[in-house]
């Protein structure tokens, strides 16, 4: 375990660590004053923190059941396919993975653009209209959400298709001769069955969805129109990275980030874990 351990330890463990022993100072060039819990008070009353908040609660709702019904769909279409079928279909779902999300993000920026944009194209082609996707309260967070997804179903198609190769056939036979068509076979008895791959694709894409970073800073500025899209890991960065360069409160911010994290996978273990 040790070739593991040591990168967990000196890149994951201690940073975060000393992210936590950061956010009860105040930090600055010259000094380091010890200030407890004001960074937290500053935070409870910071309303740009709270839309922060607000807009990745949104993100998650929107993204997380969406890729879980559509990785499932496909799936389970993909699943009765030959071998050849099935690897080429994993292949292909899978490659947005390995891409990368910064490649993807700027696919998806020609794409989503309001003058030169294939979106755009195609809305004046057929409806005559134009729209500014990423421009536009009403439109920039689904548009982002849509980008998000999109590179988002390859990891939980590769979780579903193994669980449902895990599943014996004799239950399907045995359903079937009691009278059972497919879509009841697919509730009664594959649904429940993929719980355990359902919970591993809801903790992961939501850890996942919460720390969402690449896209609002490629695809908008300064987090959207009227930070209609500004999400807490963005807010951390700008707040660490730009003048006057807060790491303590960014520190505080990531430190809220985890608990929020650590409740929300808690529930989502209660619902699903049984």
């Amino acid at each position: 375990m040790l070739p593991a351990a040591v990168p967990f330890v000196v890149f994951v463990l201690w940073p975060l660590l000393h992210g936590l022993a950061m956010s009860f100072f105040d930090i600055r060039l010259a000094e380091t004053e010890f200030i407890g819990l004001d960074n937290y008070r500053n935070l409870a009353a910071d309303e740009s923190f709270r839309y922060a908040i607000w807009n990745t609660c949104c993100f998650v709702v929107l993204v997380v059941p969406v890729v879980w019904l559509v990785s499932l769909g496909i799936a389970a279409v993909v699943f009765p396919l030959g071998r050849s079928a099935q690897s080429f279909f994993r292949f292909a779902f899978y490659v947005p993975v390995i891409a990368g999300s910064v490649c993807l993000a700027m696919v998806w920026m020609w794409i989503l653009d309001d003058h030169h944009g294939l979106l755009n194209y195609l809305c004046n082609s057929l409806l005559g209209v134009n729209i500014d996707w990423l421009g536009r309260t009403d439109t920039a967070l689904p548009s982002l959400a849509v980008v998000v997804i999109s590179w988002s179903l390859g990891q939980p198609i590769i979780i579903f298709l193994a669980a449902l190769s895990g599943i014996p056939p004799e239950l399907h036979e045995a359903a079937a001769i009691d009278g059972a068509g497919p879509l009841r076979r697919f509730w009664y008895v594959t649904l429940p069955l993929l719980r355990s791959a359902s919970l591993f694709v809801f903790v992961t894409q939501t850890l996942g969805v919460f720390q969402v970073f690449v896209v609002v800073l490629l695809l908008t500025v300064n987090g959207g129109p009227a930070h209609a899209t500004r999400t807490v890991v963005y807010g951390m960065y700008e707040t660490a990275f730009t003048p006057p360069y807060d790491f303590d409160y960014a520190a505080a911010q990531g430190t809220l980030l985890l608990v929020l994290l650590s409740m929300v996978a808690v529930v989502q273990f209660r619902w699903l874990g049984r």
